[in-house]
């Protein structure tokens, strides 16, 4: 018997009707939906009158659910699997169920859909050409590292950040990469959907004064909703001094490229002699700091 086919089907982030006709159709033709959260994902089956057999999975048991979808699968199953929102395994559980699928010669088809991070950046009006997508940033003391490495890049960065933790993580960008374009992307699709496009410290301004009006009116001031971050990159007017070139130097380093292709790559961002470059970055100061 052969093999089912694994689909992996967007869903919408919000309004219902951001759903592909592929989509809608895979999910009345597969033998059994596997979700993340089977209560959520039955109002939009229900939706479309869309009645299939649905299985739980869910990110505290993802690996003995995907052993289960493995063995139907193998039984000759055509099996979609669909988040709470967007795509399967793009923040969000599914890597473990799809990394499994290919170690076993499963054939996967993806049926995309909405995104959250694409929507946010084309609204953003930041640079959409190159861009690096960094999903949730960790949690405690790795947070403000990952941060500190994203200082010399030049892309557009793009994060999700979940409403208690938001205040904090734009005072940390603010610190960490200093004044920033950015635009704060708020409930995407939804009946709330909201844009605020500015610089860090005006939209911090503003949410603090949105708080304090909040509780003025005596309601709670609690930050609530699913926010995408987009951050300009590294401005130009910042790209200068030689000691800047050589911390840039340094991060690439860290990021695992060879000293000379880091050389190499910044002495040409910078219009610097790639020899002083070079031999500046050898010397024990520099070396210290890498």
């Amino acid at each position: 018997m052969a093999a089912g086919v694994l689909y992996i089907v967007a869903t919408p982030i919000g309004n219902l009707e951001d759903i592909t006709l592929r989509a809608l159709r895979v999910l009345k033709e597969v033998d059994v939906i596997a979700a993340e959260d089977t209560r959520h994902s039955r109002k939009l089956l229900t939706h479309y009158n869309i009645s299939k057999p649905i299985i739980s999975y869910w990110r505290e048991k993802e690996k003995p659910r995907a052993e289960d979808v493995i063995r139907r699968l193998k039984a000759g199953q055509d099996v979609a699997l669909i988040s709470d929102a967007g795509t399967p395994g793009v923040s969000d559980p599914g890597a473990v169920l799809i990394k499994m699928a290919i170690d076993e010669g499963i054939h996967i088809i993806p049926i995309p859909g909405p995104s959250a991070l694409i929507a946010a950046l084309s609204v953003s009006g930041l640079l959409t050409d190159n861009f690096v997508f960094m999903g949730f940033l960790p949690l405690k003391e790795k947070r403000r590292k990952t941060i500190d490495d994203l200082r010399f890049d030049e892309r557009t960065l793009i994060f999700y950040e979940a409403p208690h933790r938001l205040l904090k993580t734009l005072s940390d960008i603010s610190e960490i990469l200093g004044e920033r374009r950015i635009a704060l992307v708020k409930e995407l699709t939804k009946l709330y959907e909201e844009v605020r496009r500015g610089s860090i410290s005006d939209i911090l301004n503003e949410l603090e004064m949105d708080a304090a009006e909040t509780v003025s009116q005596g309601r709670h001031s609690r930050i609530q909703g699913e926010y995408v971050i987009v951050v300009e990159g590294r401005p130009e007017e910042e790209r200068h001094s030689e000691s800047d070139a050589l911390l840039e130097i340094g991060a690439l380093m860290k990021k695992g490229l060879g000293r000379k292709e880091a050389v190499k790559r910044v002495a040409a961002e910078y219009g610097l002699s790639k020899k002083e470059l070079y031999d500046r970055s050898l010397t024990k100061s520099v070396v210290e700091k890498l």
